[in-house]
Parts: C-alpha cells; structure tokens; sequence
C-alpha cells in the first residue's frame, strides 16, 4: 500500500504545464492528500478559477500516483475554498521561478517584482494581462530586458 509520504514525493514530478520547472507541490496547489486502502485522494487548489490546464495537472496527478500500483483508485478534486494564493508557493518554488525567469510574486499587493535575470529592486509594469492569468509583463530599467512576474494574489 502506497503512503501518503510516497504520494507527496510522487506529485514532486507533477510539473505546472507552464512552468515545467516548478512542480504543483512547490507552486502550493496540493491542499491535502489522503491515502486509504486502494485509493487515494486529492484536493488541489488552481492558481486561477478557469485555468486551462486542469484537466492535464489531474492526467499527470493520476498517472504519478498510479504508476507504482495500478489497482490503486486516484481521485483528485479541485477546491476553490479558501483560494489559492501566491503565498502558498514554497521557497524552492520561488526559487526555481527565478530560475526560469519569471519574477516571484512579492510581499504586497502593489509591490513590483524585483528583475529575475539581474535583481534590480523594481521593475515597472508593461502589461498586467501576461501569457496565464497569474502573471504579467514588467521591464527591467538596469538590465532592460522585459520578464514576467507572478501576480501577487
């Protein structure tokens, strides 16, 4: 029987579908996993209501945690109660976004993400609406390169 250790080392693999460097446990999306006798539950928390690539996290979610026993029973659930919010992504999630160039979300609301690529203290906002709902575009005036940010939420 699989334990509920082994699951959370398992959906370490499970990467965000746009940030294949950042796994769902490091972004804060797994809320709770409950192991029973031949099954396995899971409650995730979207980033955003409405993201697209749901039914590919649950795909790769059932895929991990079966593979090492294919009679076990995977159910995984989206929950939007409480929200998720950028300050569930852990501090090697944040990490591995910088990593991959796009700016962790900062501690405030209104506060500008730092510059990925050379740590410039504030970036300045090009376009709210980035390439997912929970980013945006911001322009580094040291290094002028532009990078994304996460949306602090």
């Amino acid at each position: 029987m699989v334990t509920e250790a082994e699951c959370w080392k398992r959906l370490q693999e499970v990467k965000d579908p746009e940030i294949p460097t950042v796994s769902v446990v490091e972004m804060g999306m797994v809320k709770r996993v409950e192991v029973m006798p031949g099954r396995v539950h899971v409650e995730m928390m979207p980033t955003f209501v409405g993201c697209p690539a749901l039914d590919l996290i649950r795909k790769q979610v059932v895929r991990q945690l079966s593979e090492p026993d294919a009679s076990v029973e995977v159910e995984v659930d989206f929950v939007f109660d409480p929200p998720w919010t950028s300050e569930r992504i852990t501090a090697e999630g944040a990490r591995k976004l910088k990593e991959f160039g796009i700016a962790p979300p900062g501690s405030q609301v209104d506060e500008l993400p730092s510059c990925p690529y050379c740590g410039e203290e504030k970036g300045q906002v090009e376009n709210l609406f980035g390439p997912t709902a929970c980013r945006a575009i911001y322009y580094c005036t040291r290094c002028r390169q532009p990078f994304e940010g996460m949306k602090k939420v």
